[in-house]
C-alpha cells in the first residue's frame, strides 16, 4: 500500500473509493397467483476503503457477493441500501446508466477476458470502440493510442489487425486490460484476472498487473479464489462470506495469524507448495445456507466447528482483534490462541529423511 505522502502513513488521507454499509437484494417476487420469493441477500452492510495505488483482494467460496460487489461498485447493480463515494463524491441511488456515468474512473475486468470482445471485430476496431463512445473523434489519435496501449500490454502494435480466436488466453487478457486502460480509469476492478491459465502464464499476467500499476497510478479491487496469489499479489486482504465481510486486514497478518474460523477452513483448504496450514479446528459442517433466509446471530453458525449458542443470538460485527486486522467473530479471543500458520515443511523433510 502506498502512504499518504504528506505523513508517510498507509492508512491516512481520504480513500479514492469508500463503500459505507453498502448491501444488495437481488430477485424476490410478489404475486398474486404466484409464490412469493424472498430477495436473495446478496451484499449485506458492507463497508471498505480503497486507497490510491493499493490492491484490495476480496477472497470466498462462489455465490458469497464478491462479483455482485464488484458490479455494484462500477454501477451495474443498483445498491439497496448504504452508500458509494469516489474521490470524497457520492455517487450511490443513482439509475445504472446514471451511475457508470458518475463512476467513469472505474472499470470492470471481467472474467471471461474473450467474452467482452467482439469475435467478428479486429481488435484495433474494438479497441478504437471505447474511445469513439467518449468522444475522440479523431481517427489518427485513435490509433496511435491504440498503438501505444497495445505496446504497453506486452503486445505488437500490428496485432490490431487480428481478430479474439488468433490470441491465446494470456493474450486475451492483456487485450482486455488494454481496452479499460485505453480509458484511463484509476480503478480497475479484477474479477478472477488469472482464472484458467497456466502457472507460467498466470505469472506473467501478474507481473504485468504489477508493471501496470505502477505506470499508470493505478488502483486496483482484485477479485480472486486463488489464495497463493491474492497472497503473493495483495496489501490488503477482505474475506467475505454470505455477503458479509468476516476479516479484514494487511496480507502479511491475514495469511499468518487468520482470527475468523472461516479464514482458517480456507487457508487450511488452499494447497500450498510450502505446506503450511492452519492450527487448530478447521473443519466445515454442511453446506452455506440459503441466501434467501435472514437468519439472527452469525452467518457461519451451522458450519463453524468453534461455534457455541451465543453465536446464534448475536450478529457478529468487525471488530479490530491484538494482531491488527479487523474480525467479524464473537469468539475471535478463541480462536486467536489456536496460534499462527504453521510451517510443515521442515518437519516433513525431516521425518521423510529419518
Amino acid at each position: 500500500m502506498r502512504p499518504d505522502p504528506k505523513t508517510g502513513d498507509p492508512k491516512a488521507g481520504d480513500p479514492i473509493l469508500a463503500l459505507r454499509d453498502v448491501s444488495v437484494r437481488l430477485g424476490g417476487r410478489k404475486g398474486f397467483l404466484q409464490r412469493t420469493l424472498l430477495p436473495v441477500q446478496a451484499v449485506k452492510q458492507v463497508s471498505l476503503d480503497l486507497r490510491g495505488g493499493e490492491i484490495l483482494s476480496l477472497v470466498g467460496e462462489s455465490g458469497c457477493g464478491k462479483t455482485t460487489l464488484g458490479r455494484t461498485i462500477l454501477g451495474l447493480q443498483r445498491e439497496s441500501e448504504g452508500e458509494i463515494l469516489l474521490e470524497g463524491r457520492r455517487v450511490s441511488g443513482l439509475a445504472p446508466e446514471a451511475a457508470r456515468r458518475a463512476r467513469n474512473i472505474v472499470q470492470y475486468s471481467h472474467q471471461d477476458a474473450g467474452a467482452a470482445l467482439d469475435p467478428w471485430w479486429s481488435i484495433g476496431r474494438t479497441l478504437e470502440e471505447g474511445l469513439k463512445i467518449h468522444g475522440v473523434r479523431n481517427v489518427s489519435e485513435r490509433r496511435d493510442r491504440v498503438a501505444a496501449m497495445l505496446q504497453a500490454v506486452g503486445l505488437d502494435p500490428t496485432s490490431a489487425r487480428r481478430y479474439p480466436h488468433e490470441f491465446s488466453g494470456g493474450q486475451l487478457r492483456r487485450l482486455a486490460l488494454a481496452r479499460i486502460l485505453l480509458l484511463r480509469p484509476r480503478v480497475l476492478i479484477l474479477d478472477e484476472p488469472t482464472s484458467g491459465l497456466d502457472m507460467s502464464v498466470q505469472a506473467t499476467v501478474l507481473n504485468l498487473l504489477l508493471e501496470l500499476r505502477e505506470r499508470f497510478s493505478l488502483t486496483y479491487l482484485f477479485i480472486s479464489h486463488d489464495l497463493s496469489v491474492v497472497e503473493r499479489l495483495s496489501d490488503r486482504v477482505a474475506i467475505m462470506y454470505l455477503g458479509r465481510i468476516v476479516e479484514l486486514g494487511t496480507a502479511k497478518t491475514v495469511f499468518a495469524h487468520p482470527t475468523h474460523p472461516y479464514t482458517r477452513t480456507l487457508l487450511a483448504a488452499a494447497p500450498r507448495l510450502t505446506g503450511r496450514r492452519a492450527a487448530g479446528p478447521s473443519l466445515v459442517r454442511g453446506d452455506p445456507p440459503n441466501p434467501r433466509l435472514v437468519v439472527p446471530g452469525c452467518s457461519f453458525f451451522d458450519r463453524c466447528p468453534m461455534a457455541r449458542p451465543a453465536c446464534q443470538e448475536a450478529t457478529p460485527q468487525l471488530q479490530t482483534v491484538a494482531t491488527g486486522q479487523d474480525v467479524a467473530c464473537l469468539r475471535a479471543d478463541v480462536v486467536a490462541q489456536q496460534g499462527p500458520i504453521l510451517e510443515q515443511t521442515a518437519s516433513i523433510g525431516a521425518k521423510r529423511r529419518a
